[in-house]
Parts: C-alpha cells; structure tokens; sequence
C-alpha cells in the first residue's frame, strides 16, 4: 500500500505507507495501490513546475 506524499514546492510523489516520509515530504491523505497513487498524481499534478518557478513566472506576468 502506498500513499501520495508532496513537497514544499507542489511535486508529488508515492510512498510506501509503512515507511516513514522523507525530509521536506508531507502525506496528502491519499492511499491506495501502486496505479491508484500515480493515476491520482496524473489527475491533481497538473503543472509540472516547481512552486518557486510558478510563483517567479507568473509575478513576472
């Protein structure tokens, strides 16, 4: 079983459950199995940018 896990700059990951989360990743509250994780990222990681670049990118608008 694993769970979605992101970081301080939106990018999104999957985590084994019964592991403990890295440094800087936070668990989203969602769990399920290896595909569900990952087609669960596909539909919520719609920009693909690091938050810092958005945020650089879209002031600079």
């Amino acid at each position: 079983m694993n769970q979605v896990v992101v970081n301080d700059e939106d990018q999104y990951s999957l985590w084994p459950l019964d592991r403990e989360l890295p440094a800087g990743w936070r668990a989203t509250g969602f769990t399920g199995g290896k595909q569900e994780c990952l087609d669960h990222i596909d539909q919520v990681w719609t920009d693909m940018r690091p938050r810092s670049a958005r945020l650089r990118e879209d002031g600079a608008a």
